[in-house]
């Protein structure tokens, strides 16, 4: 089978149009056409569906897919081994990761990576909703939930600690809780579609054993604002909102300027999150995604920055 064939379909299968996906390889879409329809040929089945206003994956090609992107990352593993050179590594590379942790994390270190492989291009799907890499037809995922799906793999980046925090201004007005029992009693702000953290005691005194163990945010307590983005979260608690959970990477540099108090302190979140870079199983880790993984390891660093 033509590779150059194959990798064009892989293109189009992920933004479901031929003559773009044409356009990224170079190829005019006269060209592009005929490599595809050469392709369906040689499989003997229709791989898309064309209609003069959409093109759509067909059954066939859903499950020639996964083995198409085999083939083009046997192809780009094999051409990295063989090339010293970091600029025979290329291709698009498509990576979902949460918006909070992109914009103080990703985003800054990505003119350094784009310099040293010229030949990789990013498609980048920054958001806190949880998306599936399979059917999203993504190379790459950072993730900071537990890994279910047999289908794919992880690399922990680094461990998650999770803090509660409020503004000095709130804690002001309404008092700062001594107990987890006082969260009862304030303004909360908790993730949309979170479940309840444990939270556990770290040092008891004779009156607090029975406060031991307990949850964020308690069963007992209204949540005042919920939200499924995490800058969002930080930005309402430090504009004095309430209570909220956050992770520590999210929070530290307000927590070192005193623009956000750590609440609770003698308590902490006791649910081992951690952050993971996750991608689909593969015979071979294609080289445009072994350098991104890395490449955000080298920068994170161990331990992370954010805790240095």
């Amino acid at each position: 089978m033509d590779i150059e064939g194959i990798r064009l379909f892989v293109l189009a299968a992920d933004i479901l149009n031929i003559s773009a996906a044409g356009r990224q390889l170079g190829l005019a879409p006269a060209v592009a056409s005929a490599k595809l329809a050469k392709l369906e040929h040689q499989i003997g089945a229709d791989l898309l569906h064309r209609s003069t206003r959409k093109v759509a994956l067909s059954a066939e090609g859903a499950k020639f897919l996964p083995f198409a992107r085999e083939i083009i990352a046997q192809e780009d593993a094999a051409r990295a081994i063989l090339s010293n050179s970091t600029k025979e590594i290329s291709g698009t590379l498509r990576f979902a990761a949460t918006s909070t942790f992109s914009q103080l994390y990703i985003a800054p270190i990505l003119p350094e990576f784009l310099a040293r492989y010229p030949g990789i291009n990013l498609e980048l799907k920054m958001s806190d909703t949880k998306v599936n890499l399979i059917e999203g037809g993504f190379d790459l995922a950072l993730r900071n939930y537990a890994i279910e799906d047999s289908n794919l793999k992880a690399r922990k980046l680094a461990d998650d600690r999770r803090i509660l925090c409020a503004s000095p201004e709130y804690l002001t007005q309404f008092g700062t809780p001594q107990t987890p029992d006082d969260l009862t009693k304030h303004q909360l702000l908790v993730f949309m579609r979170d479940s309840a953290r444990e939270l556990t005691a770290t040092e008891l005194s004779t009156t607090e054993h029975e406060h031991s163990s307990c949850s964020f945010p308690p069963k007992q307590a209204k949540s005042r604002v919920i939200c499924d983005d995490g800058s969002t979260m930080r930005v309402a608690t430090m504009a004095g909102v309430g209570i909220s959970m956050n992770a520590y990477w999210s929070v530290h540099n307000e927590l070192k300027d005193g623009t956000l108090v750590h609440v609770l302190p003698n308590y902490e979140v006791t649910d081992q999150s951690a952050i993971w870079l996750v991608y689909p199983k593969s015979n071979v880790l294609p080289a445009k995604v072994r350098v991104f993984i890395d490449y955000i390891l080298e920068k994170i660093g161990d331990p992370p920055i954010w805790e240095r």
